[in-house]
């Protein structure tokens, strides 16, 4: 069994977000494995221990990524590949396609990766991915069971849940509940620094930058505007209502 999760190294939840010159600034920030990627590394960990196997770790992004592909493997990967190069533009189009490439050389039965990405929240790159490769894909699981070349699913669908049974290869997304992920152990930190671990970049993978041109682009970028303090309304139930109604309206952008 070939299991290869996909991840993204993200700032830690509890980082203080500041922005410079219209950009995050990245200055003294702590940063981690996404939150809902580390249960998907925690998924195929679990999956070699029962069936066997292979477990890689892929990432596209800056060097600095190549801190989380350690963790994954301190956690009980195999091998960790990073796809690092400058021309690869940010949106979850060119990403998605760079896996594309990669994936397109390899023998994988399952990919798992998060549900999103707690910087951006979109979503995109998993499920672009499957439909790059034609291979089916849930989203959002809590629950995976495997057995002979099908894959049993309990999905997470806004408060619903939906038992899904797919043939591999295919693609799944982790949820919170799907597991608890092990912390890193000091013999796995140290086993790390002995695995597999490339490094590719367009080049190696035949793309071009032309071929990544991002489908999207930022333009602006801010933080959310500071709380405001609590009002009291004053006078009878009528006028308090009445005013409510009409701070909803003129200072909520609210159209009753």
């Amino acid at each position: 069994m070939n299991v290869y999760v996909i991840l993204k190294q993200t700032f830690d939840t509890e980082e203080t977000i500041t922005i410079q010159d219209g950009r995050i600034s990245e200055d003294g920030v702590k940063f981690v494995i996404n939150p809902y990627d580390e249960y998907a590394v925690e998924e195929a960990i679990r999956i070699k221990e029962q069936e066997g196997g292979l477990v890689v770790a892929v990432s596209v992004g800056p060097q600095r990524s190549a801190e989380a592909l350690r963790t994954a493997l301190a956690m009980g990967a195999d091998e960790a590949v990073l796809v690092c190069d400058e021309r690869i533009p940010a949106d979850e189009y060119s990403i998605s396609s760079v896996l594309s490439a990669y994936f397109a050389g390899q023998s994988y039965d399952l990919i798992l990766g998060g549900n999103f990405s707690v910087d951006n929240g979109a979503g995109q790159v998993a499920i672009r991915l499957a439909g790059l490769l034609g291979i089916p894909h849930a989203s959002s699981i809590t629950s995976l069971a495997l057995s002979d070349r099908n894959a049993k699913a309990e999905r997470d669908a806004e408060g619903d849940l939906e038992l899904l049974e797919i043939s591999l290869p295919a693609l799944f997304t982790a949820q919170q509940g799907l597991n608890e992920p092990r912390y890193p152990s000091l013999p796995g930190i140290m086993k790390a620094k002995k695995k597999p671990f490339r490094q590719l970049t367009l080049d190696d993978l035949g793309i071009t930058p032309e071929q990544l041109a991002p489908k999207t682009m930022r333009i602006d970028l801010s933080l959310p505007p500071a709380r405001a303090a609590g009002r009291i309304l004053q006078g009878e139930l009528p006028e308090q209502a009445a005013e409510l109604v009409r701070m909803l309206h003129s200072e909520g952008g609210i159209h009753l």
